[in-house]
């Protein structure tokens, strides 16, 4: 779009719906890529961030009354559907003119039950968004043009009519970087979580559990290791330390990995990386590369510990090399997980057992999610096919944190029964650490994981109540101005006086947060995000 005197700008509002601070969310990658696509295609664009703030009726009428935008669109994954269409309901409502729109896995998948339950919603993008944002945003605003871009669904004529698929990007390297300057990153910098990036799209696997391949293709495409090393040069210029490799198979090509590691090393940048890989995809060389380039986290998932359970599910690998990849891993010096799956179809006591000693065998840090059946997967499109019964459409229990699924040899009862008892070990131990930590007889590193857990549970208090935000004007302190502020939080929140201070001190130090001198004392607000760049890419043709 084309701005001229005489036209409007489009304005656009995106919505990052509430999502659990316990599961450590990045900074929403996606919506980023979404929000610089809009701005590239001509809009002017906020995102309104309810993961760092607390979602109200109230504030989003007051922001949605500050901007007037033409156009709210928002994203989710199948847990926090119900929040983000719920928003989207809000404003529809607020303002009846605004145009409506969502994307995302969860409503990519479930298009037509989707359009006909919630009215309010006037079109869904579907799968990859950003071209078809680029061909949606000038004519957002004429209904009857849609039927002519490809890629989205919409009502019409009370039937939903879905439009030819767009084909997916070629070259990632054409489009705009993630609009990360709109995000309050102060906030996600508080959390202390890492950023995330991708470096490629794609997965070329068959896992029957995973969206993967269907929302971004099974041939992975690659981005330019220089324009990738490019992103990270501008975030480590921001003040970002550790960044999170989101790539959906981030070592699907060798030589690919080993061309972004020498440019990291050319560059003499100075960070750390995780990244999520596959136990058939990596050898000591890569590893030991990727190591010396800042790596120090990989993260399998594994599934299983039965053989025919990994068969079952088409993982595509085998014990032997989920054994070796953890043995390579830990010989370069990285910190390597393993993520085990609870509940697949045929699992029965014996193989969650075998799963449990296979995870115990490894030596290494592990953990349990469960099978969550999100719409678009295999498993749950042919759920015929196997032995598994889907026990709830709550969208809200798709957190892989409690069993919604049943086998004939295993109900979700006891699911959560062997996960619970799977964790009592690793609980005992941690209790145990945590009172030494209380008593002050803790070890230096004790102290720090466990200073850095309270103070993380702290900054869930804070964002997720808006302490800060809505904290009144608080008297001046001339010796040290945190401390009102400090007092302010430790009685709102009941936590430590003594942890709250040091790390209120240490937001402000680091400036994250700041003040306004008022005649009654100081106003402290968070920062917004401390000026994060954007980096400009060609637009879409």
């Amino acid at each position: 779009m084309i701005s001229t005197p005489s036209m409007k700008k489009l304005k656009i509002a995106l919505i990052a719906p509430p999502y659990p601070l316990e599961e450590a969310p990045s900074p929403p990658l996606g919506l980023c890529y979404v929000a610089a696509a809009c701005e590239a295609a001509g809009a002017e664009v906020r995102i309104f961030d309810y993961i760092v703030s607390k979602y109200t009726p109230e504030k989003l009428r007051a922001a949605l009354d500050a901007f007037r935008p033409d156009v709210v669109g928002a994203t989710s994954v199948t847990m926090n559907f119900p929040q983000a269409i719920g928003i989207i309901q809000d404003a529809k409502t607020h303002l009846p003119q605004v145009i409506t729109m969502m994307g995302g896995p969860h409503v990519s998948f479930d298009v037509e039950n989707t359009l006909r339950r919630y009215p309010q919603l006037d079109l869904i993008v579907i799968g990859e968004a950003e071209q078809t944002l680029h061909d949606l945003i000038p004519a957002v605003q004429s209904p009857t043009a849609w039927p002519a871009i490809e890629g989205i669904a919409f009502r019409q004529d009370d039937q939903v009519l879905r439009t030819p698929a767009r084909p997916l990007i070629a070259d990632l390297d054409a489009l705009p970087l993630p609009a990360r300057h709109l995000l309050p990153m102060s906030r996600y910098e508080a959390l202390g979580f890492p950023v995330s990036i991708i470096t490629s799209r794609g997965c070329p696997n068959q896992c029957i559990f995973c969206l993967g391949r269907r929302m971004v293709g099974h041939k992975p495409r690659l981005r330019d290791p220089a324009r990738v090393v490019d992103e990270i040069q501008g975030l480590l210029a921001e003040g970002m330390t550790i960044i999170n490799v989101a790539d959906d198979l981030f070592t699907a090509n060798r030589k690919r990995v080993h061309a972004l590691c020498a440019e990291i090393r050319r560059r003499n940048l100075d960070f750390i990386w995780s990244v999520f890989a596959r136990v058939n995809t990596v050898d000591p060389e890569l590893l030991q590369d990727m190591r010396s380039a800042g790596c120090y986290s990989i993260s399998f998932g594994i599934e299983s510990g039965n053989a025919e359970m990994l068969k079952r599910v088409k993982k595509g690998i085998t014990l032997a090399q989920a054994r070796q990849a953890v043995a390579w891993s830990k010989a370069a010096g990285l910190r390597t997980h393993a993520s085990f799956m609870v509940g697949l179809p045929g699992e029965t006591p014996d193989t969650l057992e075998e799963t449990r000693r296979f995870a115990e065998s490894l030596g290494i840090e592990y953990g349990f999610h469960f099978l969550s059946p999100f719409p678009g997967t295999t498993i749950r499109e042919n759920i015929e096919q196997y032995d598994l019964s889907i026990l709830t459409d709550e969208w809200r229990l798709y957190d892989a944190n409690q069993a919604i699924v049943r086998t004939a040899a295993l109900t979700p009862e006891q699911m959560d029964a062997f996960v619970a008892d799977a964790y009592r070990k690793q609980i005992e131990e941690r209790d145990t650490v945590e009172a030494r930590y209380r008593q002050g007889t803790c070890s230096d590193e004790e102290f720090f994981t466990f200073e850095g857990f309270y103070r993380m549970k702290l900054a869930y208090a804070i964002l997720s109540e808006d302490i800060i935000s809505e904290s009144e004007t608080l008297p001046a302190d001339t010796t040290d101005p945190t401390a009102p502020l400090a007092a302010h939080v430790t009685r709102t929140t009941g936590m430590d006086p003594n942890l709250v201070a040091r790390t209120i001190k240490n937001y402000y130090e680091r400036g994250f947060l700041k003040y306004q001198q008022a005649p009654e004392g100081l106003h402290w607000s968070w920062t917004h995000n401390r000026n994060c760049p954007t980096l400009s890419a060609p637009a879409l043709p």
